[in-house]
């Protein structure tokens, strides 16, 4: 089980660092947080439900709330405000960046959508 020991976050790049007890760290941009949220309004409510998430290249972070000692609710710029990231589930993200970016891109792509607003 993964445990978050220091979470910034840059306003003027949009991205999310947060280093791990273990040392490792990531560097996770609120766009991708934001398409790839725990919520069930992303996730969706069971399998083949998740929902390709367009027009937030420019979506930032407004406010990081902590719960408990495992997870951090963000609280988007487009209001979005649903579901926790928990610590582990930001670890995977950072470890699972580039194959799940290029997943999101495809899908977007494969359904004419686009990251701009």
């Amino acid at each position: 089980m993964a445990t978050a020991t220091d979470i910034r976050y840059s306003r003027a790049e949009r991205i999310l660092h947060v280093t791990f007890e273990d040392g490792a760290s990531a560097s996770l941009p609120s766009e991708y947080l934001r398409v790839e949220s725990p919520s069930a309004e992303v996730q969706g409510h069971g399998p083949g439900q998740r929902v390709t998430v367009a027009g937030r290249r420019h979506v930032g972070i407004m406010e990081i709330e902590p719960v408990g000692n495992y997870a951090v609710r963000l609280i988007f710029d487009d209001l979005h405000d649903t579901g926790l990231f928990t610590w582990d589930y930001l670890l995977e993200l950072g470890q699972q960046y580039d194959r799940r970016w290029a997943s999101y891109l495809a899908a977007l792509a494969a359904k004419g959508l686009s990251r701009d607003p």
